[in-house]
């Protein structure tokens, strides 16, 4: 006997416990280094102090918030367009990359908050917060390059074939009004107050271009994008991204991040793509299943976030061991079907945060879980053939995906450029 069949012989099934739980109406800064150096020596004003003076460039090759290491905290939000004047998209970019040149600084959007008889040009909320590492990373969803039949910019010829529309995987109760959008911006930085206010004077930067569509709140990411990090947890509490690509692995960022030179199209090069999906947890039903079974269906342990079979985190996850003829991974262990190796060598990027939206009103249950964002070079060869293999992972049965969509993240900016300028200019 396996010991996921003996899991699921000695306890209730969890099948039985979804229906009555109601599921299915449920929906789906510094590096760490300098962080844990400032948090565990310092007072914490000094701590405070030093997090608030952390700032990242916002210009370069590559736009930051992909592998800079992975902050505390995210506002993600899409935005639909209201306009069918490509300059008016144009001037907006520029807008936009202007007051985020300005923020990631710690300084307010504009510098004129003397005239009493007009509004303040900083909504002032982030007043001496400092940068707190904020970047601010723009994307380009399928719907600018032809919305509802439509070419409204004169785009359509320039979509990325790999910026594709995604299929229906398993567990998908996607929300159409949480999902897709023209525009997407994320913020991260280390204070909630800051992402808030770079989201918050976007949006009011585009009124008359632009409407937000649905944002996205996270808290305490769920994986390392810098070697250094130590791995953090997810809502279930399992380590989540002990094998996730890393800064410092300048080989994988090359060939499963970047879009490479000989990529097509041409105004992608140095880009990237990002996945987003909106992950609801079912917790309730997590929280009464075994430790035996919560490790089967992970395939490590909880505390030490070994593989099993292991002792260490970072120990190789063995995937051909057995024990009494059975695999000590299960063949529907989640890190087994989402290992490279059975995935034809897909490696993603990711850079996820825990959410809670509150309660469910249909259920009376936690509405919260994991908002997974993935950068990879191509998602038919990575996301996609990543979720695929996913179709028959054990987690689903503690899952719903309620939100997703797919951007084309465009290359970084010059200091006299604009980010989206490979596209519009």
């Amino acid at each position: 006997m396996s010991g996921r069949e003996h899991s699921a012989r000695a306890r209730p099934s969890r099948r039985g416990f979804l229906t009555a739980a109601g599921a299915g109406a449920l929906g789906a800064l510094t590096a760490g280094t300098v962080a844990g150096d400032l948090l565990s020596g310092a007072t914490p004003a000094a701590a405070d102090d030093a997090l608030a003076g952390a700032q990242v460039p916002f210009h370069g090759l590559h736009q930051a918030g992909i592998v800079t290491p992975a902050q505390d905290r995210l506002l993600f939000a899409t935005f639909d367009l209201t306009t069918n004047d490509r300059g008016d998209v144009v001037r907006l970019l520029q807008e936009w990359t202007r007051a985020a040149r300005r923020m990631t600084a710690g300084a307010p959007v504009g510098s004129d908050n003397a005239d009493l008889d007009a509004p303040p040009d900083d909504t002032g909320e982030a007043a001496g917060l400092g940068p707190a590492s904020l970047t601010v990373t723009f994307g380009v969803g399928g719907s600018l390059f032809r919305k509802d039949g439509v070419d409204r910019y004169g785009l359509a010829a320039r979509r990325p074939a790999a910026l594709v529309d995604l299929p229906e995987f398993a567990g998908d109760v996607v929300d159409p009004a949480r999902s897709d959008g023209d525009l997407a911006v994320q913020a991260c930085a280390d204070d909630p107050n800051v992402c808030f206010h770079a989201i918050r004077n976007l949006a009011r930067i585009a009124r008359g271009t632009a409407v937000l569509r649905w944002s996205q709140m996270g808290f305490g990411r769920t994986s390392s994008t810098d070697a250094t990090q130590e791995t953090p947890r997810n809502l279930m509490g399992f380590k989540d991204g002990t094998n996730n690509v890393v800064a410092e692995d300048t080989d994988a960022l090359r060939s499963s991040v970047w879009v490479g030179a000989a990529d097509d199209p041409a105004w992608m090069r140095d880009g990237s793509y990002m996945v987003v999906r909106r992950i609801r947890m079912l917790l309730e039903v997590w929280d009464r299943s075994t430790l035996a079974d919560q490790q089967l269906t992970i395939g490590r342990t909880k505390t030490a976030g070994a593989p099993l079979g292991a002792r260490r985190e970072h120990d190789a996850v063995d995937l051909d061991a057995t024990s009494d003829g059975d695999p000590v991974i299960p063949v529907d262990a989640h890190i087994r079907l989402a290992a490279p190796s059975e995935a034809e060598g897909a490696r993603l990027l990711r850079r996820g945060y825990s959410f809670t939206d509150g309660i469910d009103p249909v259920t009376n249950q936690l509405d919260a879980g994991l908002f997974f964002v993935a950068f990879q070079r191509d998602p038919r060869t990575g996301f996609v053939r990543v979720q695929q293999n996913l179709a028959t992972d054990a987690l689903n049965e503690y899952i719903r995906h309620t939100g997703s969509g797919v951007f084309a993240i465009p290359p970084g900016t010059t200091p006299t450029g604009f980010v989206g300028e490979t596209l519009l200019a």
